[in-house]
């Protein structure tokens, strides 16, 4: 009887319930909050300081993962990732009732912008979008229903025990044994070019690039043992997902609050 309450509670449990990870992990998601800090223009920086008071982009860009523990915020685990398989997009998918990254991006956006929202909500809903945003820009939040976003990919990451979500969430970022400040600051050059063809688009446009990359983020020894190797050929790509995550941050944010 055991045996079968939890099969029965298994089967509930979505394809890529990615809810027990911090995506990027805390100094990702920091990377990406001050990298868009630069980028905002002077209407926008002065609400986004409105609403946020004393606090950063970088240190609010946390706050989502911060709240997990508290249970007044688990309806919102499910916002953190949304699965699409090899194959399909996004509008052929089957939604999760409990809502997705995609989703989640959108609504927070027209909320932000229909300027309804109390003091108090507003600055939920910033500290939020600022986290997805940077969410969906980590390759494996864009799961395939196969592994949980890599969860279920088991590695070896410098001999030790990992999988591939926690190697791209923080451990990539983590060994350069470099603060958020310095790493965003060592990867913070984009051209204008690249400013502006990064804005111009969409939260589905984001979803797409993720999929693309999943050849090259899962491209893995048969053995499952990556260190050097891995690193060296996936680094300029983590730079690229951060760096592209602050720059279209800002952008939305822009948007948002630029008048």
């Amino acid at each position: 009887m055991v045996f079968i309450v939890l099969i029965a509670a298994l089967l509930l449990v979505p394809a890529d319930d990615l809810s027990n990870n911090n995506v990027w992990g805390q100094n990702g998601h920091r990377i990406v909050g001050d990298i868009a800090a630069d980028y905002l223009t002077p209407d926008a920086r002065k609400e986004i300081d409105r609403v946020l008071g004393h606090e950063s982009m970088a240190i609010a860009s946390t706050w989502m993962d911060e709240i997990k523990s508290d249970p007044a915020y688990d309806h919102t685990h499910d916002w953190h990732w949304v699965t699409i398989p090899d194959g399909m997009t996004y509008k052929e998918t089957e939604k999760n009732p409990n809502g997705d990254l995609i989703n989640s991006i959108r609504t927070f956006i027209e909320e932000l912008k229909s300027g309804s929202l109390s003091a108090e909500e507003e600055k939920k809903k910033l500290r939020m979008l600022i986290h997805l945003v940077g969410d969906i820009h980590q390759p494996l939040h864009v799961g395939n229903g196969k592994d949980r976003g890599g969860n279920d990919t088991k590695v070896e990451w410098f001999y030790d025990d990992s999988n591939l979500h926690r190697v791209w969430d923080s451990e990539m970022i983590d060994d350069t044994q470099l603060s958020y400040t310095e790493f965003s600051a060592a990867i913070n050059h984009p051209s204008d070019q690249q400013i502006e063809s990064w804005q111009n688009t969409d939260v589905i446009d984001w979803a797409n690039e993720a999929m693309e990359l999943r050849d090259q983020v899962y491209d893995l020894p048969e053995d499952r043992e990556i260190g050097y190797k891995y690193q060296y050929e996936n680094r300029d790509l983590l730079d690229r997902q951060l760096l592209k995550g602050g720059v279209r941050l800002a952008g939305v944010l822009n948007e948002i609050y630029g008048k």
